[in-house]
């Protein structure tokens, strides 16, 4: 079993799209995750324009890289969040301040995704909901349980006919576990696929970071919805407790050496990705494993060279015959 390694483009967007295949391309991926934006996989072009499409295998191929998912968490979240100030970065210009249009928009985009990722010959759709409850996460003032459901009742009202969507062209959604998110930890994972009756496009893309320091062990996370995983992010975290950081951040940026954990450059965090890799063998997960920098303590070029040449070490292959099967009938 062979994994393609790519990376995660989203922290990279800030690169002419050919200048970061040349990056990808030198340091030996096989390819790129790209958002869905007009920098990197324009939906709207997509959805359309077949030699849209052509000319992006073009590029891609120019520099020996393939793509096997796009990501449209930003757009995604616009869907099922309570609107403030901060979606206006997610979403066009024009929509800002304007929560109703945003909504809309991302609703719209979504339902094009499906049609853009069967033209260019995908499958996996990476991403975010949203939360309208997520500010009830912490139950004060008081939160009811007909408050929560309600919550989760909206995400089913918003998500089931993008998810429909997704089912009629042959897509499947992958949702990251992830704080703000309807579902960020074991039980609103469980809670999230009743709710959308286990639909058949629905599924997550897997990234430990995110669990490890909430105190969910990531390989009984992932043991536990394998059947489920449509995707994998190779993402590490470091958790450091010094008897003055706290759990919730201490609204202290990303990369402050007083926070109590901090996302990682793989290989420089707590995630055991050895247990991770024999679970993905065991469940027969061949799909990509995306390298998602984001290590505001570290060079993204330093640290991504280093990532590659950790996933390439960790990603090794199910053992195709039994210790014990040469002692057999001696």
């Amino acid at each position: 079993m062979t994994r393609p390694i790519t990376l995660a483009a989203g922290q990279w967007g800030d690169l002419p799209l050919e200048e970061l295949c040349k990056i990808v391309s030198r340091f030996g991926l096989d390819g790129l995750e790209l958002m869905c934006n007009e920098n990197m996989f324009d939906v709207e072009k997509a959805a359309v324009s077949k030699t849209y499409c052509d000319d992006l295998h073009e590029m891609l191929e120019k520099y020996h890289l393939n793509m096997w998912a796009v990501c449209a968490a930003l757009i995604g979240q616009c869907v099922g969040d309570l609107y403030d100030q901060r979606l206006d970065n997610f979403a066009p210009q024009k929509y800002a301040g304007k929560p109703e249009e945003i909504r809309a928009w991302a609703i719209d985009t979504m339902m094009k995704i499906p049609t853009a990722c069967r033209n260019y010959g995908l499958n996996i759709v990476t991403g975010f909901l949203g939360s309208p409850i997520w500010k009830f996460f912490y139950s004060f003032p008081q939160t009811t349980e007909e408050m929560v459901e309600e919550g989760f009742q909206e995400i089913a009202r918003l998500w089931i006919p993008i998810l429909d969507e997704f089912k009629r062209k042959e897509i499947q959604f992958a949702f990251e576990v992830h704080p703000t998110e309807i579902a960020y930890d074991y039980y609103t994972t469980q809670r999230l696929f009743k709710t959308l009756n286990n639909h058949p496009a629905f599924g997550l893309n897997f990234d430990p970071s995110h669990l490890i320091w909430q105190g969910v062990n990531p390989a009984v996370f992932l043991q536990d919805f394998s059947s489920h995983v449509f995707h994998v992010h190779l993402k590490d975290a470091a958790v450091v407790y010094d008897g003055r950081t706290g759990i919730l951040g201490s609204h202290l940026p990303f990369g402050s050496t007083r926070r109590a954990w901090n996302f990682r450059s793989l290989g420089h965090g707590h995630v055991n990705f050895e247990e991770i890799i024999r679970i993905l063998n065991e469940t027969g997960y061949d799909g990509p494993l995306s390298i998602e920098w984001e290590d505001n303590g570290m060079d993204r070029l330093f640290g991504l060279e280093e990532a590659v040449k950790f996933a390439r070490k960790i990603n090794f292959p199910a053992s195709g015959i039994e210790f014990d099967s040469a002692l057999k009938n001696q």
